[in-house]
């Protein structure tokens, strides 16, 4: 059983001196040997509850500064996290940017691709069911009687195995000189495509529209002339003719220069071609329409020569007469149908006709025949199916003159500068022939030509 042993006052006194000041000055064994020292528990709980409050407060300084240490740790990574995060937003909106011009680039390239796909397909990717070569004799049941041996031939071997009719003519009388495949040549006709532009130049010429040199707004700051107009073929330029003139004013010109009536005087087989009595719909295009490539109208072959031989020969109109014997030919006698007030303005219109030979939509011609000046005019078009190409023209030499109309019907191989090409091949042939009285030297011909000017 324990032994509890008090000490003195004194002991008491250095051992509450010793245990304030953190050590005992008594010696050990006599503090504790083996008994439990009641004074010493005391006295350690009475220190213990002084000295608490330092080390809480220690406690909450280490705790403090470990928590700022934690703390800007944290701030700093939190600042690091936070900048990578910015630089991670800021490539991410880099990305999606980039993902988005991206985007719509190819957005941008494929919508111009349906917009060629929607809008182009009548130009390059119509379906044609037509075939532009014959697979048969063009020239069967053709009356040859009356006709030229040398020009017939030149026309035949021209058109070689195209789709297609040729119609040549005197236009200094209106003899049908050569009709090759007569039953095309003499049937109800096609859509004259941009040979209608001749009678819409020569209208607006006529009533003071424009003058050869005259600059019409094709908008904004394009403008255009009608010798470029019609070297280029240019629509727009037309459909701006055709609304100045009007609908009746472009009528009665249409009809005044033979069209939409017979061309031929007691041609068996012949059709007069369709010209409307009143303007195809404005959502169709309207007047228009009408005057860049002729939309509503039906043409021959024989209207459009008819035509033609008038502009060549100073503005006389002719019946245009196919003599089927060799006695019709010596007893041929010209017929006039109307005089046509154009003589003090077709040398505005010859200048573009001769510009579209000499550098714009018949320029193929020259590839053949470049030995005197050819003025003409091409067209194409197309309806359901199937493609018409026009070359409408005539030779101008001093020896004499000659209209050949060349019209191909059939698929893509079909066109108007391929009309004008096979037109040089029938030019070339007619010289090759000797068919005018002299030829003129292809050294003086070149000389007389404007520098500048494609030989």
């Amino acid at each position: 059983m324990p032994v509890w042993n008090f000490r003195t006052a004194g002991e008491k006194k250095n051992g509450l001196k010793g245990a304030i000041c953190g050590h005992d000055e008594a010696e050990g064994p006599e503090v504790f040997e083996g008994e439990f020292p009641m004074k010493r528990v005391v006295l350690s709980l009475m220190l213990a509850a002084w000295m608490t409050p330092m080390v809480l407060a220690a406690a909450t300084t280490t705790t403090s500064t470990t928590s700022s240490r934690r703390s800007v740790h944290h701030t700093a990574h939190a600042r690091l996290h936070g900048a990578s995060a910015t630089h991670r937003r800021v490539a991410t909106r880099r990305e999606s940017a980039e993902t988005a011009s991206r985007a719509h680039l190819r957005s941008a390239t494929l919508t111009r691709t349906r917009y060629r796909h929607h809008y182009i397909p009548h130009r390059y990717y119509e379906r044609f069911t037509a075939d532009s070569f014959a697979t048969s004799d063009l020239t069967a049941g053709d009356i040859t009687g009356g006709e030229d041996p040398v020009v017939r031939q030149a026309a035949i071997d021209a058109l070689g195995n195209m789709n297609g009719t040729v119609v040549a003519i005197d236009p200094s009388n209106g003899r049908i000189l050569a009709m090759v495949n007569q039953k095309l040549a003499l049937s109800s006709g096609a859509e004259p495509c941009s040979t209608i532009k001749l009678t819409v130049a020569l209208a607006a010429l006529e009533e003071g529209i424009i003058t050869e040199d005259t600059p019409v707004n094709l908008g904004g700051n394009y403008h255009l002339d009608l010798t470029e107009a019609l070297a280029h073929s240019n629509n727009l330029y037309f459909e701006t003719l055709g609304r100045r003139l009007g609908f009746e004013r472009v009528h009665h010109y249409a009809m005044e220069f033979g069209l939409g009536e017979l061309a031929g005087y007691d041609i068996p087989g012949e059709h007069p071609g369709i010209y409307p009595d009143q303007a195809i719909p404005e959502s169709e295009g309207g007047v228009g329409r009408m005057c860049s490539f002729g939309e509503g109208v039906s043409m021959t072959p024989l209207q459009l020569g008819a035509l033609v031989a008038a502009i060549a020969n100073g503005g006389t109109l002719y019946y245009l007469q196919h003599p089927t014997t060799p006695a019709e030919v010596l007893n041929f006698q010209p017929r006039i149908k109307r005089t046509l007030d154009i003589t003090r303005i077709l040398p505005a219109l010859q200048d573009g006709m001769a510009a579209v030979v000499r550098y714009g939509t018949a320029r193929s011609l020259r590839v053949n025949f470049s030995q005197f000046p050819v003025l003409g005019k091409t067209g194409t078009c197309s309806d359901d199916g199937t493609r018409f190409g026009w070359f409408a023209s005539y030779a101008d030499t001093q020896y004499g003159r000659i209209v050949a109309v060349f019209f191909l019907e059939g698929g893509r191989s079909t066109f108007g500068p391929k009309a004008a090409e096979l037109s040089g091949v029938f030019y070339r042939d007619l010289w090759n022939q000797s068919y005018f009285v002299a030829k003129q030297p292809v050294e003086e011909q070149a000389g007389d030509t404007a520098a500048g000017e494609p030989q």
